[in-house]
């Protein structure tokens, strides 16, 4: 056992790294005062959101379609499914996002991905954590949306990639980014009837050599940052359940939700 003396000093070393370390972050917040993460806005906490953005910010709550995870505008009770859940069943089991996308949620996808806003995916990989905590467990394999070689060069990351790393990290999922490859660089899906989205993604997919028996049994959840048509997740979950996969969910950030 220590002397009693090694425990005071130790707890006044202890002490004085906590008071050392909380004046460090007070003279970097007067220096640098902390930013909006959607606006740049001051705030008076780092990694927050100015009333503004936060009011602009249209998080999706219950009650929504349980297959598709688009907003009800009212509680028409547990467990509906939406219309176009029922005429056009995905492939997937449950798509879960935390915000509209559009206004603040937007903004910050588009800061996100095309102003090198690497920083911002700590905050909304956390966010989607905690909306789709339901489908991430320590058993959960979480697998995101992968870009093709072409765009990954051009842009330096993918972002769907750093959001899955952090809600895997928040829930203990495991995360693997190996496992599913875009083989075809395609355009944009948006505008696209049924049909050219199709034709845009055949072949564009594929898993990895030896990829089948990591996903084998699996519950797997894939990962992006915003579902529009949701023709992609479409595609790889089916790919995904051809490998074997027991479940396939997926989980955004901001989904594409069209009223009436």
């Amino acid at each position: 056992m220590a002397p009693p003396f090694i425990d005071r000093f130790d707890g006044w070393i202890a002490g004085a790294r906590r008071a050392a370390n909380v004046a460090g972050r007070a003279l970097l917040d007067f220096a640098l005062p902390p930013q909006c993460l959607a606006c740049a806005k001051p705030v008076t906490e780092a990694g927050g959101l100015c009333v503004a953005c936060w009011s602009g910010l249209r998080l999706i709550e219950r009650p929504y379609c349980e297959r598709l995870g688009a907003p009800f505008p009212a509680d028409y009770g547990p467990g509906l499914l939406s219309p176009a859940a029922i005429a056009n069943p995905p492939a997937y089991d449950r798509a879960r996002a935390v915000a509209r996308f559009d206004g603040a949620a937007r903004e910050l996808v588009h800061r996100l991905k095309y102003a090198d806003g690497v920083h911002l995916a700590r905050p909304l990989g956390a966010m989607m954590a905690r909306a789709g905590h339901e489908l991430l467990t320590p058993e959960t394999l979480v697998l995101p949306v992968p870009l093709h070689r072409g765009r990954l060069w051009r842009r330096r990351f993918n972002q769907a990639a750093l959001l899955a790393r952090e809600a895997a990290r928040a829930t203990k999922a495991e995360l693997r980014a190996d496992l599913l490859l875009r083989v075809k660089a395609t355009r944009p899906q948006v505008g696209l009837t049924a049909a050219q989205r199709a034709e845009n993604l055949a072949g564009a997919f594929r898993i990895a050599d030896g990829a089948a028996a990591a996903l084998r049994g699996r519950r797997v959840v894939l990962v992006d940052d915003v579902l529009t048509t949701g023709a992609t997740v479409d595609r790889l979950s089916r790919l995904v359940r051809r490998a074997g996969a027991s479940s396939v969910d997926v989980l955004v950030f901001a989904l594409v939700v069209k009223d009436g």
